[in-house]
């Protein structure tokens, strides 16, 4: 009988939901996206909706027992950062780069007009300024005029660049 008693508080335990504000969950008790939905652009590979901000809105889940007081129940949506894209192909930019950089088309196609009448001017600084360009491009370090990022056409390796500002520093060691 005592054992009746043990499991069924145990199975009204693990039954109950709670009630919690979703947009205060930590890490691990909710899971962004949520797979159900289609939330990823398969053209830009961002999710839906992103900004020129940087942020878009995404439909999450809660962990198994999480009940959220805007919807009323596991699903809530959640501020995801993204990289704002605007038509830029990574791919034709470095194909323009490499084949008509030394009369500045690249630039010209990133709205960079003052470095594309350049590098016209200059037949691409002598070549040096093109040679610059491919590798600035390659490194995704020029990106268009907009602000925008360049949409890569697969699920590989983007790279992020670190800026030190104001904002950064470095920690000073005790044992240095």
């Amino acid at each position: 009988m005592l054992k009746y008693v043990l499991l069924s508080e145990l199975f009204f335990i693990t039954a109950q939901t709670a009630t919690y504000d979703c947009s205060n969950l930590l890490m691990g008790q909710y899971l962004c996206p949520d797979p159900s939905k289609n939330q990823i652009d398969q053209k830009t590979q961002q999710y839906v909706g992103c900004d020129k901000s940087g942020i878009a809105k995404v439909w999450c889940i809660a962990a198994e027992g999480i009940e959220c007081e805007t919807t009323g129940n596991n699903t809530f949506t959640n501020d995801m950062p993204c990289k704002w894209t605007n038509g830029y192909h990574l791919d034709t930019v470095l194909l323009l780069s490499v084949f008509t950089g030394m009369f500045g088309l690249d630039r010209f196609y990133l709205g960079y007009y003052g470095i594309g009448l350049l590098k016209v001017s200059t037949l691409g600084g002598f070549f040096i300024g093109q040679l610059v360009d491919i590798i600035l491009i390659a490194l995704q370090i020029v990106r268009p005029a907009d602000g925008s990022y360049y949409i890569i056409p697969y699920y590989g390796a983007v790279v992020e660049i670190i800026r030190s500002d104001n904002e950064t520093y470095r920690v000073p060691k005790d044992d240095w």
